[in-house]
């Protein structure tokens, strides 16, 4: 309780938060090559504070025991834990009461439930047919893309793709030429993770819902700031993970319109999805339960929660604040760089600032940064048809979290210049 009265101290401060925030991370605390750790590759995997690795620890030592299924005090417990997690995840994005909330693995798994489970065949048919149209943006991660090229080779379904200006942005005359009554799914994403163009995908979803079509969101690098409101939202599935949050490796979730979830053909069979078995048939429980198979990682949907009160505590809008002012620091620093060039540099509410430089490879850009004590990111950051797209080939990418400095953005420009000097 003692650190979560310290968070609150801080929210009152932007400026000073970064530097009070840190000593929770003790990761941070470390030397890489003999130099203070600048880690700047949070879009890939956010750290986890002491609030977060004590709620995991509490339940780890105090409640452990499989859920739903024991009479005995620590099975409920343990149940209490869980449930009481999916509301509290549930408010954090904004559902409300036609809402369900479906744990997963992560992003990718819940992408892969939506994708899976509107076209898999089921006693009244599969959702997607042939002749259908899903339209993905061409923005996207491969996690929401790569499961709906399977959905469309399963289903007969015709995969189209919004494609971006040059300059990586998206726009809704775009969309709306594409739409036609044959449109069944759009899927786009909150923030392009290759780029940190932040596309207009209110605008968009609520354009395709028009249109009649299931819209699904891919939040994954709005999560951490910037958090979308479900219930403002014309989304039907809105898929997160708890590692861009400050929550553990291994969790997310699948939110969305409880009449649209009840769509999903279940991607996982087995324990605790079933009301009934028969050694010939089976019936399937209600959401979330159906969809949600096998023993979950309980520890980690109350991480996640624990996760989602550490953003609330400090403050949304701080947050929002600061690593946008990362973001534009960083930007303006790399741009005056001679041979850099940055992609989507007014994506202001963006905290990815992604980066080519000429005659270098990124690669080799990573890993004198390294060297300097710098984690960033290079390669085609799982969007290789985006920036193959954009004709850039594979970016370095910097990105960042409520524990980053300025002075760290700082280092980054000066070892960035470092770099391109010794490679040049």
């Amino acid at each position: 309780m003692g650190e979560m009265h310290f968070l609150r101290d801080l929210a009152t401060a932007s400026g000073a938060m970064a530097h009070g925030v840190r000593s929770l991370f003790p990761v941070l605390e470390q030397h890489i090559h003999g130099t203070a750790l600048a880690y700047l590759d949070n879009a890939a995997t956010t750290q986890v504070p002491l609030p977060v690795l004590a709620a995991m620890r509490c339940f780890e030592e105090e409640d452990r025991a499989n859920i739903h299924r024991g009479v005995h005090t620590l099975s409920q417990r343990a149940t209490d834990a869980f449930e009481r997690a999916r509301t509290d995840l549930k408010r954090f994005v904004g559902a409300g009461p036609g809402h369900e909330l479906v744990f997963t693995s992560g992003t990718t798994e819940a992408l892969n439930l939506v994708a899976n489970g509107l076209s898999a065949v089921q006693a009244g048919g599969a959702f997607l047919q042939p002749g259908d149209q899903i339209i993905v943006s061409g923005l996207e991660h491969h996690a929401n893309l790569v499961p709906w090229q399977q959905a469309a080779r399963r289903s007969g379904a015709t995969l189209t793709v919004l494609l971006p200006d040059a300059q990586g942005h998206l726009h809704t005359k775009d969309l709306a030429r594409l739409l036609t009554p044959r449109t069944r799914v759009f899927a786009v994403t909150a923030c392009a993770n290759a780029t940190g163009e932040t596309p207009p995908y209110e605008d968009l979803l609520a354009l395709a819902a028009q249109a009649g079509a299931l819209t699904v969101l891919d939040a994954a690098q709005a999560v951490g700031h910037a958090v979308p409101n479900l219930s403002a939202l014309s989304c039907d599935y809105m898929a997160f993970s708890g590692h861009k949050m400050y929550g553990p490796m291994g969790t997310g979730a699948l939110v969305g319109r409880a009449a649209a979830l009840e769509r999903l053909a279940p991607l996982r069979y087995g324990g605790d999805m079933v009301e009934w078995v028969s050694y010939s048939d089976a019936g399937f429980a209600a959401l979330p339960s159906r969809l949600e198979g096998g023993t979950p990682n309980v520890a980690g949907a109350v991480a996640m929660a624990a996760a989602a009160a550490f953003i609330d505590q400090l403050g949304r809008n701080t947050i929002d604040a600061h690593v946008q002012a990362l973001r534009a620091h960083a930007v303006a620093g790399l741009t005056a760089i001679d041979g850099v060039t940055v992609l989507a540099p007014e994506a202001s509410a963006s905290a990815i600032v992604s980066f080519v430089a000429r005659d270098v490879h990124p690669h080799d850009i990573g890993t004198l940064l390294d060297e300097q004590g710098v984690a960033v990111r290079t390669g085609h950051h799982c969007a290789q048809p985006l920036l193959d797209h954009l004709k850039l080939g594979p970016t370095t990418r910097a990105s960042f979290a409520l524990y980053n400095t300025h002075h760290e953005v700082e280092r980054l420009i000066a070892a960035v210049a470092r770099a391109l000097e010794v490679l040049r």
